[in-house]
């Protein structure tokens, strides 16, 4: 049986607000792209889009996925900053934008990084597929394999550049979830891309992201851009504590990409708050444990909650707690004991789950029966 605690806006954490009439939210912008998303870093939630579930091809938005295949084999060692990769024939003619380096000439993976990032170098991504994964074949399984795993269900790599191909593509959707998944899991690294230059081989290139000169709130993240493909732009601007990424894919010029992505993010900032509800592990409730060595468990959120919405409108928002019951021990901590499910106008908006912030053992024989014996009658 479920037993249902109704909680007073969240434990205070929801502040009550007089009840406001019913608002009417601005329309979103006329975008001029194929299609679009605008997603809040921190609740994760859509804000608008349009066509963000069509397939589309990412041209050098793929890079985002080589970089973070960097990072991570970074992270695990497989290289290090310092370590000079040799360049293949096969990188040194890599068709594109390049970074300009040379087939005698081994490349330190920190300049190679950059020259993905900021100049957008086909010829880099190639050496690092290579150095990383033997081949950029492998490489490019590898990426696909991670897309999967980062929920980016509509997306399939053949290459780790963004050359055009039938069998490349993916959505602003997941490109969404691929550019949150690089700030949030290597953000030491997330600094590389509000570089506005880059330097290799006495040759100066420009970041291709104007929003960068642009708006001092935007410190990322990628241009993209074919014949097919458009011009293409993901975006990160982050104001006071909010920040929002738009990606905006098949626009008709670089200017229009950046004026289309300005028009969305600022769309964001002016129609919609986000709120922090919760801080991971802190503590949510006391609930009642049966036959452990304690008698009440210590119950919060798993992570850190937000919830964006829109102006004016998060007095409308109630919560209640839902445990399981009877809980019953041994319970280990991180353990899903219930949820926290908001609701907006009496209908359901979020749920997310309560875990156990403490363990508790099973308790003494004795202990466990009387507490079987009040279960019985309870």
């Amino acid at each position: 049986m479920k037993k249902l605690l109704t909680l007073a806006l969240l434990l205070a954490a929801l502040p009550v607000f007089a009840a406001p009439a019913a608002i009417s939210l601005p329309p979103a912008p006329d975008i001029a792209a194929r299609s679009y998303t605008l997603v809040d870093f921190s609740s994760g939630q859509t804000l608008q889009q349009r066509g963000g579930d069509e397939r589309m091809e990412p041209a050098s938005l793929t890079k985002l996925m080589t970089a973070y295949l960097t990072f991570s084999a970074l992270r695990q060692g497989v290289i290090t900053k310092t370590q000079a990769l040799p360049v293949s024939e096969r990188a040194w003619r890599a068709e594109g934008s390049r970074m300009f380096i040379q087939p005698n000439t081994p490349v330190a993976v920190d300049d190679l990084i950059r020259g993905m990032i900021v100049q957008s170098g086909n010829d880099a991504c190639v050496t690092l597929a290579e150095g990383i994964a033997g081949s950029e074949e492998e490489f490019v399984r590898r990426m696909n394999l991670e897309a999967q795993r980062l929920g980016m269900k509509n997306t399939h790599f053949m290459n780790a550049t963004g050359l055009p191909h039938p069998q490349h593509y993916t959505t602003a959707r997941d490109l969404s979830l691929l550019a949150q998944a690089i700030i949030r899991v290597f953000p030491e690294y997330y600094p590389l891309y509000s570089l506005k230059e880059y330097k290799y081989n006495n040759i100066t290139q420009a970041n291709r992201n104007r929003l960068l000169w642009q708006d001092p709130t935007v410190d990322g993240m990628k241009t993209g851009h074919t014949e097919s493909a458009g011009f293409c732009l993901i975006a990160s601007a982050k104001r006071e504590s909010r920040r929002l990424l738009s990606v905006v894919l098949g626009t008709t010029s670089e200017s229009m990409r950046a004026s289309e992505s300005q028009k969305l993010l600022n769309y964001g900032f002016q129609n919609f708050d986000t709120h922090h509800l919760y801080q991971k592990s802190q503590l949510v409730a006391s609930l009642p444990v049966w036959k452990g060595s304690e008698n009440i468990l210590k119950a919060g959120a798993a992570q850190d909650i937000y919830i964006s919405l829109p102006k004016g409108q998060y007095a409308r928002l109630k919560a209640a707690l839902v445990s399981k019951q009877p809980l019953l021990a041994p319970i280990s901590v991180g353990q899903t004991v219930g949820s926290i499910r908001l609701t907006m106008d009496n209908k359901p908006y979020a749920e997310y789950p309560l875990v156990a912030l403490e363990g508790i053992s099973t308790a003494n024989f004795f202990k466990r029966g009387w507490d079987g014996i009040k279960l019985w009658f309870n």
